[in-house]
């Protein structure tokens, strides 16, 4: 084989494992980011409606650090669904959280949610009733979560699923992926 055919190989060669080497870069960092930093996850229901609707793909952060009044998180806590919660914090560990004529109170002040259509009552639907005694203090290391579809989630108000543990928050809601152009939730 004569000399300029075999560096043509060996450029072939060349180019073909420096191809195999960045598309195995690029495998290994997309999945170091999604195990480590990010995760999918998918709503199922309407209790965070109309924040989030069922079917919704949301992109979760695995990496937020400590829940703060406000997120919406997944849950993975054991429930009686034996399935992971998308639920929002309303109350954080040694705060007390009271509901009273259809209004949420936190430590006495009361929880201005821009988030809840106007004239949504903050109660359990007739068919529901919550079990979680009024005012609750919640525990150290724990959350409050409610859905923002108050007359249609069952959630931390509730025996069956009561204050979340922090380590059961898989992590915090960065944005919508599916239904596509409408990315944000609040």
């Amino acid at each position: 084989m004569p000399e300029k055919e075999e560096q043509t190989e060996k450029k072939k060669y060349s180019s073909l494992y420096d191809f195999a080497d960045i598309l195995v870069s690029a495998i290994t960092v997309i999945t170091l980011l999604f195990l480590f930093c990010f995760r999918f996850a998918g709503v199922i229901g309407s209790s965070m409606f109309p924040t989030l609707r069922d079917r919704d793909s949301l992109l979760i952060s695995a990496t937020a650090g400590t829940a703060k009044p406000g997120d919406i998180v997944i849950i993975t806590q054991p429930n009686i669904w034996h399935e992971p919660l998308v639920k929002r914090v309303i109350a954080i560990g040694g705060q007390t959280i009271d509901i009273r004529d259809g209004n949420v109170f936190i430590d006495g002040q009361e929880l201005t949610e821009a988030y809840l259509p106007e004239g949504l009552n903050t109660e359990p639907a007739p068919a529901y009733s919550a079990s979680v005694d009024m005012p609750y203090t919640v525990p150290a290391g724990y959350v409050f979560c409610m859905g923002d579809n108050r007359n249609n989630s069952t959630d931390s108000r509730f025996e069956e699923v009561g204050p979340i543990r922090e380590d059961y928050l898989l992590g915090r809601v960065v944005l919508r992926l599916f239904p596509f152009g409408n990315f944000r939730v609040v």
